[in-house]
């Protein structure tokens, strides 16, 4: 099999083996946005590859393409075993790494026996990277579970152009500090030629602890939105740094909104629900970072209090399954479901809930007449490095009606300034936001319109395309 000129490197591959009820095995695609982000890097390329895990443990298929993301992109699985993947993936990457990235929501745990495995299970990827890439070939790097890899890999093919991009946030350095084995992901990461974040706030950060940890020379320059990537020069090496906010495919989303089928099955979900004057929305990861229960706990004030009214108010919560088998997971899902069942029983009549509740993952056409049939999307995370949901609905909103309630603390929030945004520490904040977003849409007023079309303008000017041009042209100069 001939060698990659470009290879993306992820913790999992594009697609999962999955075994379906007659116990054969097959391929499908793999859950979340890393596929639909990296899809336009790698079409029309000569010869490209994709390393990651086949998404189950003690499976070591041979390199195989699959139509997901092009025939001509070959798919290299790395083997990992089921104690491999509780120490590395379930230990180190979600029960440390997770929580400190996302400022402490969880407690992380720092255990020594996980990180031996981590650091193993990186210089694995490390030497199948090495085994698959062309001479001079360009390496993409994916997130926090491999930040150990650009050096590793730098280490064993100095030929080779590596970028590195982190999908959730980097955290404050008083919190980054905390890391027992802080030094070594910073030299990780230097490792590459590039290094991507979602914001300049990351990249701030990134860069003072290059300094603090490996004393690193660091140019003084501010990096802003999308501006040049700033320099940090160590051991003869120097690695660029900078912001890149990712996005969702834009043109793609509009035509799904624009789709007379999709405003037909978003007309038939409102009769569904009742037909009520307003449809709050959340759709979300189950997970203990993305604000599910604020949410639920503002609009359940909100009934108490007589300021939204259970017969003509729905709001639909879209969670999906996620990391099931650890323990924070399993008691946000807990708490969500205690709080759904409280407002229902509080509010609900016979066969009309207030809340509708849906632990299962949505394909995309599906949650495009979700997002049609909402009037106010709730994003309300604790801490998101970006936030794809609400670039999603903006984008698949043809007619700039609508509203976005929106988490200052997303990555999102700084572009997508026109939102109503909101501290989701601040329950009265997110209680006043809520109405006062369902007010303008219901009123029609013509402010939520030019706010809304602020939005879409700005998420169908930067969309996922562009993200990746502008993050290899800047690899491509490094």
């Amino acid at each position: 099999m001939d060698a990659a000129g470009f290879v993306v490197v992820a913790n999992r591959l594009p697609v999962d083996l999955v075994t379906g009820p007659d116990g054969e095995q097959r391929w499908q695609a793999a859950p979340g946005g890393l596929v639909t982000a990296l899809a336009p890097a790698l079409r029309g390329r000569e010869s490209a590859a994709w390393v990651g895990w086949p998404g189950v443990p003690d499976a070591a298929p041979e390199p195989f393409s699959d139509a997901t993301v092009g025939e001509d992109v070959v798919l290299h699985p790395v083997p990992l075993d089921a104690d491999e993947v509780a120490a590395h993936y379930e230990g180190a990457a979600n029960a440390t790494l997770w929580p400190l990235y996302h400022d402490l929501i969880a407690a992380p745990v720092y255990d020594r026996g996980w990180w031996e495995v981590h650091r193993r299970v990186n210089e694995r990827f490390a030497d199948a990277t090495a085994r698959v890439a062309a001479e001079g070939a360009t390496v993409w790097v994916q997130d926090y579970q491999l930040q150990l890899v650009p050096r590793l890999l730098r280490e064993r093919r100095p030929d080779l152009r590596i970028g590195f991009f982190l999908h959730i946030p980097f955290p404050p350095v008083e919190l980054f500090l905390q890391l027992p084995w802080r030094a070594e992901v910073v030299e990780g990461l230097l490792g590459a030629d590039l290094v991507g974040f979602h914001t300049p706030g990351g990249a701030r950060n990134f860069r003072w602890l290059a300094h603090r940890l490996c004393g690193a020379d660091v140019d003084g320059s501010e990096i802003g939105l999308r501006e040049a990537p700033g320099e940090i020069r160590v051991g003869g090496r120097t690695t660029r740094v900078g912001a890149f906010p990712i996005s969702v495919e834009s043109a793609t989303l509009a035509e799904r909104g624009a789709d007379p089928a999709t405003a037909e099955r978003a007309a038939a979900l409102r009769g569904e629900l009742g037909d009520p004057e307003t449809v709050l929305l959340g759709v979300d990861r189950l997970d203990y970072t993305k604000g599910i229960g604020v949410r639920l706990e503002a609009v359940g004030e909100l009934l108490d209090a007589g300021r939204l009214d259970p017969a003509t108010t729905v709001l639909v919560q879209v969670a999906t399954p996620s990391r099931e088998r650890v323990d924070a997971y399993r008691r946000t899902r807990d708490e969500v479901e205690r709080t759904v069942g409280r407002i229902n029983g509080d509010h609900a009549d016979l066969g009309h809930p207030v809340v509708h509740y849906l632990h299962r993952s949505l394909p995309p056409a599906e949650l495009a007449p979700l997002y049609l049939a909402a009037d106010v999307m709730l994003v309300t995370p604790l801490r998101d490095g970006m936030n794809l949901v609400a670039k999603e609905y903006v984008a698949t909103r043809p007619d700039d009606s609508g509203a976005l309630v929106l988490s200052e603390f997303t990555g999102a929030a700084e572009e997508l300034t026109t939102a109503w945004t909101i501290n989701p520490y601040d329950l009265d904040g997110v209680a006043d936001a809520i109405t006062e977003a369902a007010a303008a849409v219901r009123s029609r007023d013509e402010g939520a319109r030019e706010r809304m079309a602020a939005l879409r303008a700005q998420v169908g000017e930067h969309d996922v395309a562009r993200w990746a041009e502008a993050f290899l042209a800047a690899l491509g100069g490094a």
